[in-house]
Parts: C-alpha cells; sequence; structure tokens
C-alpha cells in the first residue's frame, strides 16, 4: 500500500478529536535505562499510556521479560494518556521516529491508517513466542485485523461494571445463597432492586453513582444496553447508518429513569467512588476501580453490567500492542518487539490485579486467576462485549465519543428529551460516516479503511 504524506495540520485534527490544543511538549516520563544495559544485544524501544497501578503492574512485568532476556534491553517510555499519546504516535510514524513497539485502544486502530501509520503483525513470529489466534476470543482477535493482516495484538478487556456493596445488599434481601448479587433480566426487576436497595442504604448517600454528568461513561453505558438490544450502527459497507433511533429512546429513557426515580443524584455525580467506599449499594465503574475498592477493604463485588433488555452485553474495550510505522522495520530489533509483546501478552497474570480481563484465554483457566476476587466474577463478560462500532472515528477519547457523548448526557440529565436526542444522534452518525478520515490518504469520503 502506498504512503501519501500526511499533513501535519490533519494528523493533529484527527487525532485530537479536531480540536486539539496545545504543542508537542509530551514529555516521555521513561523507566527504563537510557544505555544499553549491560550484555544487551538487541533494544526495543516502547512507548505506553500506562500510570498508577496499570503503570505499576506493566513495570513489573517488563522487568520479569528484561530477567528471563538479558540480550534485550527495553527503554519503555510513559506518555500522557488520551489524544497528547495519539498524536505523538502518529506524528512519530509519519515522520519515521517511531518506537519499536507501542500501546493503543483497539478502537482507535482502524482510523490509525493501518499500513501507513501502523505495521501488521507477523503472524508466524507471535506464533513462535506462543501466541495463537486460537488463544484469543474471536471477535476480540478480529477486531484488530484490517484488510486481512493483523494490526493490533489484544493484550486485555477493560469492561464496565456493576459493583456492589454486599453488606448493603445482604440486609436489602438482594444476594444469593452464593453470596452475589441475585440476577436481573429485566429493567422493571432492576428498578425494583434498586428500590429496595435505597431502603438499606445510609442517609446521605445515592443508591447508584453513574456519572450521569460524563459524556464518555454516558457514552459507555448507551453502547451496552443499545447493543443488548440488537441495535445496530451502520450497514457493512459503512456506507449507510442503520442506527434505530426507537432502541436509542428505549435505552436513553432508561438512563434517565435512575434520575427522575431518585436513585442517581446529580450532585453526587463527581464523587461515585467516595460514596461506594461509604456505604452507596451500586456503581457502575470501569474495572480499572477495583484496586481502589479493593483497597479500601470494601465487601464488594463486580458484575458485567445487568442484562435489563434480556441479552448481555457490557461495553468494552481493549488495550492492545501495535507496530508503529517504521520505513526499515525488521531485523533483530522487529524480532525482539515481537518477542516482548508476546511475553507480555501470556504473561498477564499480573495485568489481572489492575482489573483488566486478560486478553490471552489460557490465562483465565489458571487456578491463580480463578482465585481472583471480583475478577472471576465478572470474567464471562469477555464472551459478550458491547464495542463501538469498527470505524476510524470510534475508540477511546476518539471523535465518536466527543460527539455523540454530551448528546447522551443532555437526555440523561433531563435537559433533553430521548425522542429529540435519539434524532440528534443519528444526524451527528450521518454527519460522521460522510467525513474523511484524514490519516487514510484516499479520497472517497466513506468510513475510513475497511473492516
Amino acid at each position: 500500500m502506498g504512503r501519501p504524506d500526511l499533513n501535519r495540520r490533519q494528523l493533529l485534527a484527527t487525532l485530537g478529536g479536531l480540536t486539539v490544543a496545545g504543542s508537542f511538549g509530551f514529555a516521555a516520563l521513561g523507566t527504563g535505562a537510557d544505555a544499553l544495559a549491560s550484555g544487551a544485544d538487541t533494544r526495543v524501544r516502547y512507548w505506553n499510556l500506562f500510570s498508577g497501578g496499570d503503570g505499576s503492574n506493566m513495570i513489573a512485568m517488563l522487568d520479569a521479560f528484561r530477567a528471563a532476556n538479558p540480550a534485550i534491553d527495553v527503554k519503555d517510555s510513559t506518555l500522557q494518556w488520551g489524544n497528547p499519546f495519539y498524536t505523538k504516535l502518529a506524528m512519530a510514524a509519519a515522520g519515521n521516529r517511531a518506537p519499536d513497539l507501542g500501546v493503543m485502544h483497539l478502537g482507535r486502530v482502524t482510523g490509525f491508517s493501518p499500513g501507513r501509520l501502523l505495521d501488521p503483525w507477523d503472524v508466524e513470529l507471535l506464533a513462535e513466542y506462543g501466541v495463537r489466534q486460537a488463544d484469543f476470543n474471536p471477535g476480540l482477535w478480529n477486531r484488530g485485523v484490517i484488510d486481512g493482516k493483523l494490526y493490533a495484538l489484544p493484550l486485555d478487556v477493560h469492561v464496565q461494571l456493576c459493583f456492589y456493596r454486599k453488606d448493603v445488599l445482604k440486609k436489602a434481601g438482594l444476594l444469593g445463597d452464593d453470596g452475589r448479587i441475585v440476577p436481573v433480566t429485566s429493567a422493571d426487576e432492576w428498578f425494583d432492586m434498586l428500590k429496595e436497595a435505597k431502603k438499606a442504604t445510609k442517609k446521605g448517600l445515592q443508591t447508584i453513582g453513574l456519572w450521569i454528568n460524563d459524556q464518555n461513561f454516558q457514552w459507555w453505558f448507551f453502547v451496552a444496553f443499545y447493543t443488548q438490544l440488537g441495535g445496530t450502527w451502520f450497514n457493512a459497507d459503512r456506507t449507510e447508518v442503520t442506527f434505530d433511533t426507537d432502541k436509542a429512546v428505549q435505552v436513553l429513557q432508561f438512563l434517565r429513569r435512575h434520575v427522575t426515580d431518585g436513585y442517581a443524584v446529580p450532585s453526587l455525580a463527581s464523587v461515585n467512588a467516595e460514596q461506594f467506599i461509604n456505604g452507596a449499594p451500586f456503581a457502575w465503574e470501569g474495572n480499572w476501580s477495583l484496586p481502589v475498592y479493593s483497597g479500601a477493604g470494601l465487601d464488594y463485588g463486580a458484575t458485567p453490567l445487568p442484562p435489563v433488555f434480556g441479552k448481555q452485553a457490557t461495553h468494552a474495550e481493549s488495550h492492545s500492542f501495535v507496530l508503529p510505522h517504521q520505513s526499515d522495520r525488521g531485523g533483530a530489533t522487529n524480532e525482539a518487539a515481537h518477542r516482548l509483546a508476546a511475553y507480555v501478552v501470556t504473561h498477564a497474570q499480573q495485568w489481572a490485579a489492575g482489573g483488566h480481563i486478560p486478553a490471552y484465554t489460557p490465562t483465565l483457566s489458571t487456578p491463580a486467576y480463578r482465585k481472583l476476587d471480583p475478577q472471576n466474577e465478572y470474567v464471562s463478560a469477555m464472551d459478550h462485549q458491547a464495542t463501538e462500532p469498527k470505524v476510524w472515528f470510534a475508540g477511546s477519547t476518539g471523535i465518536l465519543a466527543q460527539r455523540i457523548g454530551p448528546i447522551v448526557v443532555s437526555s440523561t440529565l433531563g435537559s433533553a428529551k430521548p425522542d429529540t436526542v435519539a434524532r440528534r444522534m443519528r444526524r451527528e452518525l450521518t454527519t460522521l460516516l460522510a467525513m474523511k478520515n484524514p490519516m487514510d490518504g484516499r479520497t472517497a469520503a466513506q468510513g475510513g479503511t475497511a473492516a
């Protein structure tokens, strides 16, 4: 595939959701040694976006790799999460200054111009290092495949969960004999559960925290429940919008009801974690909140979002390894990059401590993983992922969430009616589908690189 020159303004516009501010002062917070490690023959430059607990877990995994592979020096750098990371990665690839290995949210891969800004993985080489397609959820693996080539190697699945306080739910009679939340299969059952939980909740606490004023969370929750209803976004060719406004209204009304019935309180929306720690029965959060709640010593559980529309589906994204484009990619350094990515993917028990579900499925059946609580309670989310459509403007911190998320919030908070919001969502999807991906080097105003 040819590589037409990329315009700097185009890159900035696309990766920043068309509104990137600031400059390229994105300092890399390196943890690897600047000099080649003693005795190492090859260096792998690795950029990632992991901080906090994830950052600590990643460093531990890299240190284990270094110990097992002394001939390979890993120079890892942690960059600012979000659009700054993607912008810097794109500009480095376009300018032939890319690292040997990078991390990317799987939903962003389609828009990152695979074949121009990303190089494909050598699946035969990955197999030599123990990574094979058969060891991954088929849908997850295929999300990284563009035009028949693998451009993203999944590391994990991170999902939206329903965290619940076992002590409060036990008082409300909402725990089963197994000590876990009783299952619900409809919206009515869910609101009946909230009603009973509210009776057992201490005064001054909301019943559920669901980030009602946050555009990202509201978008993620919408994706989950719209998927439960079997809703679609675009046709197979990404040439027509198939968004179902009737289904969208059902979801919007469901989210809004949490506020109108008094279970989610707008003034407390920014302190969901504190509310849950202080005794609120429920919190809808990403699995990355698990270390916070475990660290607080809570008696809690976590399940995928409730199947209130009859079908299991919870919003999911994934961290994946990618090969940023290098004009001279190959040789020992490229092989070392493959070895490093394969090692981390196949040794992801440490990664699971942060709440993420390892993408490498053999890990999920190990005794060590099965003992993890509450990870073992929501591991089934791997098999019913609700993901954003595979289009260039989707993915974490992408244009789709920036455009649609605030519209969903307007419905949840009550500043716009669900039917009006659903129509606005469809119009926005139509506008986005007609836009050209500035990075794909093509002239057709379609949905970007074919999936």
